[in-house]
């Protein structure tokens, strides 16, 4: 029964806090068959609190991974464009959007990397138009995470593999929140603690960041105006929701011509059943020009390559080594949690709301105030008990932001 209680809250959590979901609002659900049993649970929620209709798109990650092994080369080239239009139609009238992910990180292990890259680039290009919708925060969205055995193996090896799961059960109900009394005003809470040192940094002003670690020298530079933000946005109609659950970053966008010198993860990274770990890259002007990886090193090579944008940074995130996920000490080979456990930058475009009246601004004049624009968007960890990050003001002069991995105040 305990188990049951946990998951109906994680279900809350999602609907109540995560999208924030509206009496009368469509909620849209994207999710892998075997998240079956929770999915069924975020619907009832969801008509509990007055939706008008609960859509559910369903996916099965051994289905795409033998439509790559399989099907014809030009094939991978394609998109169908009514599954983009009934998304975008679904954000036009107002929907809301919850991710529910499974993900196997080993899933496209042996799958030919050209394969990989053409799927991958064929739905970037093709869902551009709605994924305007989310990184402009004009809908209420949303991305939790339910164990697979497939995922479970990776974090708990050594345990008997009848257990892993419910281990993993474990970790992600203690990260999230869920056992403890409350969770929805407790997360209320969190957002209200982290909304706090954004303000902290917004009042800063700080020019640029510098980073020091192992295997890291990094200077990234804000632009004139940026805007650092947590866990709770707010869609077009001013409704609050939270992107990540979980989460304890506060983050902006970066100048993407003013990054220079070389970062190293801390983490692995897990992109689209890929594992990449031990890389490291190093930026001139803003952009990559040098990297490698021990593990993943073509993966890492496809996401760089994505396109032009895919060589700057399009955000940087602040998260403390102390931390509920750090402090569990688990490697979660997923970056949704993983991300939370360690500071993290992303590859790929930058947001539009990180940056004063940027929500007004077309792509060409967010480039000109320095927000980068790409297809891709990929967050990796860089952060551990090693890291000290300083703030620069405008006159030179140095203010501690992050001393031994944790803030400085």
């Amino acid at each position: 029964m305990k188990f049951e209680k946990s998951l109906a809250q994680y279900a809350a959590l999602a609907v109540e806090v995560g999208v924030n979901l509206q009496p009368d609002q469509t909620l849209c659900v994207f999710a892998p068959v075997a998240a079956a049993e929770y999915v069924r649970l975020i619907a009832r929620r969801a008509y509990e609190m007055g939706a008008r209709y609960v859509h559910v798109e369903w996916g099965d990650e051994q289905i795409a991974r033998t439509r790559l092994e399989l099907a014809p080369e030009d094939a991978l080239a394609e998109f169908p464009a009514w599954r983009v239009q009934g998304r975008v139609e679904m954000a036009k009238e107002g929907g809301a959007f919850l991710w529910v992910l499974a993900d196997d990180p080993d899933l496209l292990r042996g799958i030919d990397s050209g394969r990989i890259a053409a799927t991958n680039k064929a739905a970037s290009a093709a869902l551009k138009p709605f994924r305007e919708f989310t990184v402009t925060n004009k809908v209420a969205w949303s991305i939790v995470a339910v164990p697979s055995q497939a995922w479970a193996d990776t974090v708990f090896p050594a345990l008997p593999a009848s257990e892993r799961v419910d281990a993993l059960w474990d970790a992600i109900f203690a990260a999230t929140r869920v056992n403890e009394d409350e969770p929805v005003q407790r997360w209320r809470e969190h957002v209200t603690a982290l909304q706090s040192r954004a303000d902290w940094l917004n009042e800063s002003k700080f020019s640029a960041l510098r980073y020091a670690g192992p295997g890291t020298d990094l200077t990234i530079g804000l632009p004139q105006g940026h805007i650092w933000t947590s866990a709770g946005n707010k869609n077009a109609q001013g409704t609050p929701f939270v992107p990540n659950m979980p989460t304890e970053e506060v983050f902006t966008s970066p100048h993407r011509l003013e990054v220079n010198g070389t970062v190293s993860s801390s983490k692995p990274l897990s992109h689209h059943g890929s594992m990449i770990d031990r890389f490291s890259l190093t930026f001139k002007d803003g952009r990559i020009v040098e990297y490698s990886a021990e593990q993943g090193y073509e993966a890492l090579k496809r996401i760089i390559d994505t396109d032009d944008g895919g060589r700057y940074l399009g955000e940087v995130a602040l998260v403390p080594h102390r931390s509920p996920i750090s402090d569990s000490n688990l490697i979660f080979n997923n970056t949704l949690f993983d991300e939370n456990a360690a500071c993290h930058l992303a590859i790929g475009f930058g947001f539009p709301f990180c940056i004063e009246g940027g929500l007004a601004l077309s792509k060409e004049e967010l480039l000109a105030r320095g927000i980068n624009d790409s297809m891709t968007h990929v967050d990796f960890m860089i952060g551990g008990a090693a890291l000290d990050i300083d703030g620069i003001l405008p006159d030179g002069s140095v203010v501690p932001v992050f001393r031994d991995g944790n803030w400085a105040k």
